[in-house]
C-alpha cells in the first residue's frame, strides 16, 4: 500500500512536472509573441512619429523661409517707399520702367527702332524716342510721375479740404507734364506731331480714366498721349505691327517693279525667240530645198555615168 502510495506520489509530480513545463513554455511563448507584437507596435509609432516630426520640422522650416520672404518683402516695400517719396528718384525709377517695356517689345539695345534719353536738335532731352518709318515718323516718349498730390488725393485719411486742394494740384501737375511734352518733344520737321507722356503707375492711369476725363480731352487737343505700363505696350505693339506693314509693303513695291521689269524682258525674250523661230523655219526650208537640189544633181550625174558606161560597151563589143 505503501509502495502504491509512493508510485502515485511519484507519477503525481512527474505529470504536474510535465504540465507545468509545458504551460511555461506556452505562457513563454505567449509572452515573446506580445514582445514581438509590442515591438512591432512600437516600431511602427517610432516610425509614425519620426515621420510626423519630420514633417513638422519641414513645415517649420518652410515657415521659416516664408517668414525671411516677408522681411525681405517688407524690406523691398519700404526700400520702394523711400524711393517713391524722392522726385529725381521717381524720375529713375519711371525711366527705368520706360526702358524694360521698350526692350521687352522691340529687343534690348536696337538703336534702329529706340533710342533712350534722346537729345533733340533744340537741345531737349527725352527720355526715349521711337524711330517709325514714315507716315509715323519718330515719337518722343517721355516719363511722369505725378505721386505727391495723388496720394493726397485719395488718401481717406485726409480731410475733405485737403483732399479737395490736393485734387486741383494734381489737375496742375497732369497739365503741365502734358504742355511741357506738347512743347518739348513735338517738333516740326524732326518729331512725329504727336507724343506719348509714359505714367508707370496703373492707378494714377485707371483714376485720370475713370474721374477725370477732361485732362484726357486736353491730352488729346495737345497731341499727347497718355499710357500706363499696361496700356504702353499695347500700344508700342500696334506700332510694331505697323510698322512690319510698311516694311512688308515697302519690299511689296520692290517686288512689284521687279515683277514689271521682269514683264519687259520676257517680252523681248519672246521677240527673240518668235523671230529665231521664224530663222529656223526659214534655214529649215532652205536645207530641204538644197537637198532637193543635191538629189537631182546627184541623179544626174548617175545618168551620165550610166550613159559612159554603156558607151564603154558599145565601143568594146564594135572592136571585137
Amino acid at each position: 500500500m505503501v509502495k502504491e502510495i509512493g508510485n502515485f506520489k511519484l507519477d503525481f509530480t512527474r505529470h504536474i512536472t510535465n504540465d507545468f513545463n509545458v504551460l511555461n513554455e506556452k505562457i513563454e511563448e505567449r509572452l515573446r509573441l506580445i514582445n514581438d507584437k509590442v515591438n512591432e507596435r512600437l516600431d511602427e509609432n517610432f516610425e509614425k512619429t519620426n515621420k510626423t516630426f519630420m514633417s513638422v520640422l519641414e513645415r517649420l522650416s518652410k515657415i521659416d523661409e516664408a517668414q525671411k520672404k516677408i522681411d525681405n518683402l517688407s524690406n523691398d516695400i519700404v526700400s520702394l517707399q523711400s524711393v517713391l517719396t524722392d522726385k529725381k528718384a521717381r524720375g529713375i525709377f519711371g525711366e527705368v520702367n520706360l526702358k524694360h517695356i521698350m526692350s521687352s517689345v522691340f529687343g534690348e539695345n536696337n538703336d534702329k527702332v529706340y533710342k533712350m534719353q534722346y537729345t533733340f536738335k533744340n537741345g531737349t532731352v527725352a527720355d526715349c524716342v521711337l524711330i517709325a518709318p514714315d507716315p509715323l515718323g519718330t515719337i518722343a516718349i517721355d516719363s511722369k510721375f505725378p505721386l505727391e498730390n495723388y496720394q493726397n488725393m485719395v488718401d481717406k485719411n485726409n480731410s475733405e479740404m485737403v483732399r479737395i486742394q490736393a485734387e486741383k494740384a494734381f489737375k496742375q501737375d497732369m497739365k503741365k507734364h502734358i504742355d511741357d511734352i506738347a512743347s518739348k518733344y513735338i517738333i516740326p520737321g524732326e518729331t512725329t506731331d504727336q507724343a506719348i507722356l509714359f505714367l508707370p503707375a496703373e492707378a494714377i492711369f485707371a483714376e485720370l480714366n475713370a474721374y477725370h476725363q477732361e485732362i484726357i480731352e486736353y491730352s488729346y487737343k495737345k497731341r499727347v498721349w497718355i499710357t500706363s505700363p499696361t496700356t504702353l505696350i499695347s500700344t508700342l505693339t500696334t506700332i510694331q505691327i505697323i510698322m512690319k506693314n510698311i516694311e512688308r509693303d515697302k519690299y511689296t513695291a520692290i517686288i512689284h517693279q521687279e515683277l514689271k521689269l521682269l514683264d519687259e524682258e520676257f517680252k523681248r525674250y519672246k521677240e527673240r525667240w518668235d523671230r529665231l523661230s521664224r530663222n529656223i523655219d526659214s534655214v529649215s526650208k532652205d536645207v530641204k530645198e538644197i537637198h532637193t537640189t543635191t538629189e537631182k544633181i546627184t541623179k544626174r550625174f548617175n545618168l551620165i555615168n550610166q550613159v559612159e558606161m554603156e558607151q564603154i560597151d558599145y565601143e568594146t563589143n564594135k572592136n571585137e
